[in-house]
């Protein structure tokens, strides 16, 4: 016998299917699909359920840091100051950034299609993967110019340039606040991406009023290239992060939040299981993670009783509500997989 469930937060349809005949039962609670040997169990309640909120949040961090930008670029311009200007700069890479993690929460909430049977959750990964890349690039940038000044760092008006930043670092604290408050903030890695963008600006405003002050108090204009250089760095730690998870979901490896090993002997506890083999644990997008994997169990058991206690474990302890599981005896064997 096999089995296939599906199970969905809203309303449900089911389907039984046994051989030699077919029974369908419709419901408005329960989504099930049985088949023999297999089971599926689809949840939805993720991060995306603050989808609305998210997308409001990044509506209005776009709004200000587009302006701000503007402010920081000709106030750098006025100013002669490589550190407003580099923090423009990293703001119009933050404003094109926002920009596509708001597009890619919309491209994410499109219904799955026959060609792509995930839906479109993964362009939020991919989104989070470029704003990474761009960090790194704006990073870049502020070094090659700070090390071209730093050794004959031209005058700065600092009085202006202290002003500039201020109002830059209070935007920058506004945006991130409508991200946190509004959004899913660090449950989502588009929105994480994205805020550490806006907080990478707020770093590089603070680096500016301290370099200002410093300026304004002792004339030592090298202040200005080397707090850029320090901002820089701190942009960069910032960037790994977001690269290597987004890299590691599009790799399909384990959610940080799950152990696959522990889920392996949680199954083999079971009683009548045997063996487990091709577990394979994965992230489709933040808050959803996926789970698949074949079960032996023995002749006496029923695939139908290991299959729900295997589905309640697994959906209990750790969480996984998309979950894909075979079950077999002696009599079906697989060839090696090779994955």
């Amino acid at each position: 016998m096999s089995q296939q469930r599906h199970s969905h937060d809203g309303s449900d349809q089911g389907h039984v299917h046994e051989k030699g005949s077919t029974r369908h039962t419709q419901g408005h609670s329960h989504t099930g699909h049985d088949h023999a040997g297999h089971t599926h169990a689809h949840g939805h309640s993720h991060s995306h359920s603050h989808a609305p909120a998210d997308r409001k949040g990044l509506l209005i961090a776009l709004i200000i840091t587009g302006g701000i930008m503007l402010l920081e670029f000709f106030g750098g311009l006025v100013t002669n100051s490589l550190a407003l200007l580099s923090d423009s700069g990293h703001m119009l890479s933050d404003t094109a950034s926002l920009a596509l993690s708001l597009v890619a929460m919309i491209f994410a909430v499109r219904p799955a299609s026959s060609r792509n049977t995930y839906g479109f959750y993964r362009f939020e990964i991919m989104a989070a993967l470029f704003n990474g890349v761009t960090l790194f690039i704006i990073a870049g940038f502020i070094m090659w110019e700070a090390f071209k000044r730093i050794g004959s760092p031209p005058e700065v008006a600092s009085g202006t340039m202290m002003v500039i930043a201020a109002v830059g670092l209070l935007a920058n604290l506004l945006s991130a606040w409508s991200l946190m408050r509004k959004g899913s903030g660090h449950d989502n890695i588009n929105i994480r991406s994205a805020y550490l963008h806006i907080i990478s600006d707020a770093l590089g405003s603070v680096g500016a009023l301290l370099a200002g002050l410093i300026m304004s108090l002792f004339s030592w204009y090298l202040a200005d290239p080397i707090i850029s250089v320090v901002v820089a760095l701190l942009i960069l730690r910032s960037a790994w992060g977001v690269v290597k998870q987004a890299f590691h979901i599009l790799m399909e490896g384990a959610p940080d939040s799950v152990d696959t090993a522990a889920v392996h002997s949680a199954l083999l506890g079971l009683d009548g299981v045997i063996d487990v083999h091709d577990l394979h644990i994965w992230s489709i997008t933040s808050g959803l993670d996926a789970l698949s994997g074949h079960v032996l169990i023995e002749e006496h058991c029923s695939h139908q009783d290991i299959l729900q206690q295997a589905v309640r474990l697994i959906e209990q302890q750790f969480g996984i509500r998309h979950i894909t599981l075979q079950v077999e005896n002696s009599a079906m064997q697989h060839r090696d997989l090779p994955v």
